[in-house]
C-alpha cells in the first residue's frame, strides 16, 4: 500500500472507530431488574451514556486525534498515535469497570427512578442484571482504536508529508520602457533630464 494510501486508511479508520464508540455509548448496556414495592420485578433499562460516561469524551479525543494527525509532522504523528493507543486502552478499561459492577455503574439511573440512593440501598433493589452485546463490542472497538494508534506510531515516518503548499513567486522589477531617442531629445528640449529617475 502507497503512503498516501497508508494515511487515509488510518485516519478514516480511526475516525470511523471513534463514531462506532459513540454508537455503542448511546445503546441500552444493561437491564437490571428491579424489586418493586408491590413484589412484581419491574425491567430499568440502562445506556451505555449512564453505564460509561466517559466513553462519550474519549471518542471525542480520538476524533481530535484524527485532525491533528492529518497537520501534524512525522514527529508529532508518532506522538498523536501512541496517544491514540492510550485512549483505546481506556476505552477498555471503562468499559471494564463497568462490566465488573454492573449495579454500581447504573446506580444513577436507579436512584432517578426509586429515589434510593447509596451503594448498598440500591444494590437491595436489584435482583437482576441482563447484559446487552454492547459493553463487549465497545471494548472490542477500544481494542481496534489501540491496534491502530501503535500502527499509526509506528508507520508515521512512511506517511507523505502533510504540509501546506508555498507558491513561490519571483518578484521582478519592471522592465524599463525601451529607449527613445526621439523623445530623449524633446525632453532635453524642454529643460527635462532624461536619464533622472521619475519621481
Amino acid at each position: 500500500m502507497s503512503p498516501s494510501r497508508l494515511r487515509g486508511a488510518l485516519l478514516g479508520g480511526t475516525a470511523l472507530l471513534a463514531g462506532l464508540v459513540f454508537l455503542a455509548w448511546s445503546q441500552p448496556w444493561f437491564t437490571l431488574t428491579l424489586v418493586a414495592s408491590s413484589g412484581d420485578p419491574a425491567p430499568l433499562e440502562v445506556r451505555g451514556d449512564v453505564a460509561a460516561s466517559a466513553l462519550a469524551p474519549l471518542a471525542l479525543t480520538v476524533l481530535a486525534i484524527v485532525a491533528a494527525l492529518a497537520l501534524a509532522g512525522p514527529v508529532l504523528r508518532t506522538v498523536f498515535g501512541v496517544l491514540e493507543a492510550l485512549v483505546g486502552a481506556s476505552v477498555v478499561a471503562v468499559t471494564i469497570v463497568s462490566l465488573g459492577d454492573p449495579v454500581q455503574a447504573s446506580a444513577s439511573a436507579v436512584t432517578d427512578v426509586t429515589g434510593v440512593a447509596g451503594s448498598d440501598s440500591v444494590a437491595g433493589l436489584v435482583s437482576g442484571v441482563a447484559v446487552s452485546v454492547w459493553p463487549g463490542t465497545a471494548i472490542v472497538f477500544g481494542i481496534l482504536i489501540a491496534i491502530t494508534g501503535a500502527f499509526v506510531a509506528v508507520t508515521a515516518r512512511r506517511w507523505p508529508v502533510s504540509g501546506r503548499k508555498y507558491s513561490r513567486t519571483r518578484i521582478e522589477p519592471a522592465e524599463s520602457a525601451a529607449s527613445d531617442p526621439v523623445a530623449e531629445w524633446d525632453a532635453l528640449s524642454e529643460g527635462d533630464d532624461p536619464t533622472a529617475p521619475s519621481r
